[in-house]
């Protein structure tokens, strides 16, 4: 590892900012960069007061570290890795929506038809409806005409199953 990225490794291990060492340094942030960017060098002074604000010693700072190459190379691997897999999910999740539209739509439509298990599916219909779903108003629309139909078919059972609104004619007999 060049002496720049191990300066730039150990300044942003202790939290620091350019910035904020140039400023504890009395310097510029470009020499910083500088420093880190492997075109130029801080002198015994600077190198000391950096040892001191990143607490290791001097002769960390100037030899190359074993250890340090294989964190950052499992690091990039893993930053690889994570990026394949990102990639991968979005892919999946940026699939147009199109053909979930129709098939809410044509499950809307079903609930109307199949009353006790109608409220279940428009539930899970209300849930899966997005707005990025080409039929995303008409699923809507049909869903609350299902729930209204769903609510008059339960108001018909119940006055079937208890007798309710009916009128009975009783004929005095003589």
């Amino acid at each position: 590892m060049a002496f720049g990225e191990t300066l730039k490794f150990h300044r942003e291990n202790s939290g620091f900012s350019q910035q904020d060492v140039a400023n504890q340094l009395n310097i510029s942030r470009q020499s910083i960069s500088k420093w880190e960017n492997d075109r130029g060098y801080p002198d015994i002074d600077n190198l000391i007061r950096l040892s001191q604000m990143y607490q290791i010693s001097i002769d960390e700072l100037l030899k190359e570290n074993e250890q340090l190459k294989k964190i950052i190379t499992k690091n990039e691997e893993e930053i690889a890795h994570k990026k394949k897999k990102l990639s991968m999910i979005k892919k999946y999740y940026e699939k147009p929506l199109a053909d979930e539209g129709v098939l809410l739509l044509i499950m809307a439509t079903l609930s109307c038809l199949l009353f006790p298990i109608g409220f279940i599916m428009l539930v899970f219909i209300f849930r899966r409806n997005k707005k990025a779903n080409t039929y995303y108003k008409l699923v809507t629309v049909m869903c609350i005409c299902s729930l209204f139909l769903n609510l008059y078919n339960t108001y018909v059972y119940a006055t079937y199953l208890f007798n309710i609104g009916t009128t009975v004619n009783i004929e005095k007999i003589d």
